[in-house]
């Protein structure tokens, strides 16, 4: 297969660029991914439905991958239960080599084909969840295996890459391929690829919170108040909700300990 993410990069001597140009020149490629994001919107609308269809009675959501990719799936499925409220276990992110390869790189921990639903297993994860695999080149055995077995046990599954015709798209029930074209580091898929790919799970996890009703008007109602700057911002959007003071406003955050149940306390009382 053709495999644009190890393409030669649009530049050459880079290390003859001063550090005007070079950051000028990746940001210039940056600029590129959007673009390239924007073309496969209908396919990440196709998965965002079935993980909200799955979600909805009670389903999960998992990602897998290796490296750069399994780092962002990681990053991803941490950042919900702050966010959205929703218990940890709910969006699982798991990465070939296990936890300690989120901080240093595990050499061949992508190369087991097997390996990732052994991890998974772990999670007790069944047909009621869906598995999205991550891998730029597309061929990581790692994700490429985890995605197969799901298929064979059932599963929803998905996958964000970012080269055409990859054997993960043919493994993917809902493929998702972002080309981005070559990196300014050949090879650097941490770049554009990684970019790209952080776009995407933002949008699939936005979105599917969103329709699980996580969001209402604009406002992350159900976020977690850990620390100050949560609690300040709870405060704001329950004054802006409901238009009492801040000092009303600050009880009911203290008392009901969520935006979400102190709006809904403020508006049974006004009832």
């Amino acid at each position: 297969m053709s495999s644009t993410t190890e393409s030669p990069s649009n530049y050459n001597d880079l290390q003859h660029m001063s550090v005007s140009d070079l950051l000028t020149n990746i940001n210039k490629e940056d600029q590129t991914v959007p673009l390239a994001v924007e073309k496969v919107i209908p396919k990440i609308e196709a998965l965002v439905h079935q993980i909200v269809k799955k979600m909805s009675t009670g389903g999960r959501l998992f990602y897998i991958g290796a490296g750069t990719s399994g780092r962002l799936g990681v990053v991803d499925a941490s950042e919900i239960p702050p966010t959205y409220g929703l218990p940890h276990g709910h969006v699982v992110g798991v990465i070939a080599g296990g936890d300690g390869a989120i901080r240093k790189s595990v050499e061949h921990a992508e190369d087991d084909p097997n390996q990732a639903w052994k991890d998974l297993v772990e999670f007790n994860i069944s047909n009621q969840d869906v598995l999205i695999g991550i891998a730029a080149s597309g061929r990581t055995p790692y994700v490429i295996g985890g995605l197969a077995r799901a298929n064979e046990e059932g599963l929803v599954t998905g996958c964000i890459t970012c080269n055409t015709g990859s054997k993960l798209a043919e493994t993917a029930q809902f493929p998702i391929e972002v080309v981005v074209g070559p990196e300014f580091v050949t090879g650097s898929t941490r770049m554009k690829a990684g970019t790209a790919q952080k776009l995407v799970l933002n949008m699939i996890s936005t979105a599917v919170m969103i329709q699980l009703g996580h969001v209402q008007g604009n406002k992350m109602v159900d976020m977690q108040l850990s620390n100050e700057k949560l609690i300040d911002r709870a405060v704001r959007m329950v004054m802006e909700e409901t238009g009492v003071s801040r000092e009303k406003a600050e009880a009911l955050v203290a008392s009901q300990g969520s935006v979400r149940k102190a709006i809904d306390h403020h508006n049974s009382k006004d009832a």
